[in-house]
């Protein structure tokens, strides 16, 4: 009787239990079996487990903690990220390319490079047409046509579209250069530049030139190079009036009109605008000269110079100014002759306002203020402002004797002894004996006894 009326109670308060909102929506998807025998349906609720969420370190009052690699310091939120960076230090390469063999720590870097082998670039730039593998390329790409720099050197004050621009440059200030070629000696501050360098060594020159075939070992160097056959120069100096095809060799020149050399030869002290000339200077104290003429033997420290020489022998005079007929063996030494045409002079002495045409004339002249002697003469220990001075002066201890007739001929051993035939055989003399200087090319020369 007792367990009966449990039962209604219990009947009784499940019937005034509310019943769940969402059960008519069941009843009405899983309704009730047509007759006993037929099983009811049993409503299954479909779940699907949570997407795993990234592992975040927090610290106790729910900050994100930065996570450090005790390497190289550089910080990550994600537990995940940091230990992908550190496989970097471990210097182990597990995947690799089965097109060209490079390698990569990361499977997702290596499926990235692999892309470059297809070739398809499907994103690309609307405004230069510039084309990308990954669209992420290609939005940092767009950054650069915005103009916009947002990332400043705290130090230098230069500015940078990107950050990683930023903090690539900001190594240059540390002046640790922590990549060293294991074959030359020299250091960088950057992987990537230390891997461009070394294709130098191997000598292999792949990409060329499709109008006058010049190879190099980078393809920018070829992008650099090929600018010149189109002839446009878009950057132009404001003060002397010089264009350039490319900006950095505009601010390189610019820095001549400074009159900063802060660069400075330890064993001579001679001073240079730029670094690359010192380099270039410094060669001259060691003595060694490996560019050597087949024709003459003449050698030389540096390659340009023994270009310049070369040309002499090959009769190549091919640099003719269209204003003098004037001809030379480089477009350097055209170039420079013709600024005399030009008129312009845009280096003005500091002392006196004098101007000169190019900048060897104004050093030459400035000289003259500093009182500076440094040409001395090895015979008798005279000294001289200007080297053509000197030059002069040392023909003074060289007399020189003509081997056919005995005559001395003065302080100028530049003269030969010169004999004018003509077809009958008869010597011809000049009013001044037959020590006279070279005139005309048909003559038959006696060198002289010095």
């Amino acid at each position: 009787m007792s367990l009966f009326g449990f039962f209604v109670i219990t009947g009784e308060r499940s019937e005034s239990r509310p019943k769940p909102q969402h059960m008519d929506d069941i009843n009405q998807k899983h309704p009730a079996p047509a007759s006993k025998d037929e099983p009811a349906a049993i409503p299954v609720e479909k779940t699907f487990p949570a997407m795993k969420q990234p592992r975040r370190c927090k610290r106790a009052n729910g900050e994100e903690r930065s996570l450090s690699c005790d390497q190289c310091g550089k910080t990550f939120t994600l537990i995940g990220s940091l230990k992908s960076h550190q496989l970097i230090h471990t210097g182990v390469k597990p995947f690799s390319c089965d097109q060209c063999g490079k390698t990569f720590t990361l499977r997702c870097n290596l499926k990235t490079h692999q892309l470059i082998h297809t070739g398809v670039k499907p994103f690309s730039c609307d405004q230069c047409g510039k084309s990308f593998t990954q669209i992420c390329n290609l939005k940092s790409h767009q950054l650069i046509h915005t103009g916009v720099k947002s990332f400043s050197c705290d130090q230098c004050g230069k500015t940078f579209t990107h950050r990683w621009s930023l903090k690539t440059h900001q190594v240059v200030h540390t002046k640790f250069k922590a990549f060293s070629c294991d074959q030359c000696g020299k250091s960088f501050t950057q992987i990537g530049h230390l891997k461009a360098h070394q294709l130098i060594h191997t000598g292999v020159k792949p990409f060329s030139c499709d109008q006058c075939g010049k190879t190099f070992t980078h393809r920018w160097s070829l992008k650099l190079h090929q600018v010149i056959h189109t002839e446009v120069k878009a950057f132009s100096c404001d003060l002397c009036g010089k264009s350039f095809t490319q900006i950095g060799h505009l601010k390189s020149h610019q820095l001549i009109h400074t009159g900063v050399k802060p660069f400075s030869c330890d064993q001579c002290g001679k001073t240079f605008t730029h670094r690359a000339s010192l380099k270039r200077h410094q060669l001259i104290h060691t003595g060694v000269k490996p560019f050597s003429c087949d024709q003459c033997g003449k050698s030389f420290t540096l390659k340009t110079h023994f270009n310049r020489h070369y040309m002499i022998h090959v009769g190549g005079k091919s640099f003719v100014c269209d204003l003098c007929g004037n001809s030379f063996t480089g477009i350097s030494r055209l170039k420079m002759h013709q600024l005399i045409h030009s008129g312009v002079k845009s280096f003005v002495c500091g002392d006196c306002g004098k101007a000169f045409t190019h900048m060897t004339g104004l050093k030459s002249h400035q000289r003259t203020h500093s009182g500076v002697k440094s040409f001395v003469c090895g015979d008798c220990g005279k000294a001289f402002i200007h080297y053509k001075s000197l030059w002069s002066h040392q023909k003074t201890h060289k007399v020189s004797s003509c081997e056919k007739s005995g005559r001395p001929m003065g302080h100028y051993p530049d003269r030969v002894h010169l004999n004018t035939v003509g077809e009958t055989g008869v010597l011809n003399k000049s009013s001044s004996g037959c020590c006279v200087k070279l005139k005309k090319l048909e003559i038959r020369l006696h060198r002289i006894q010095l």
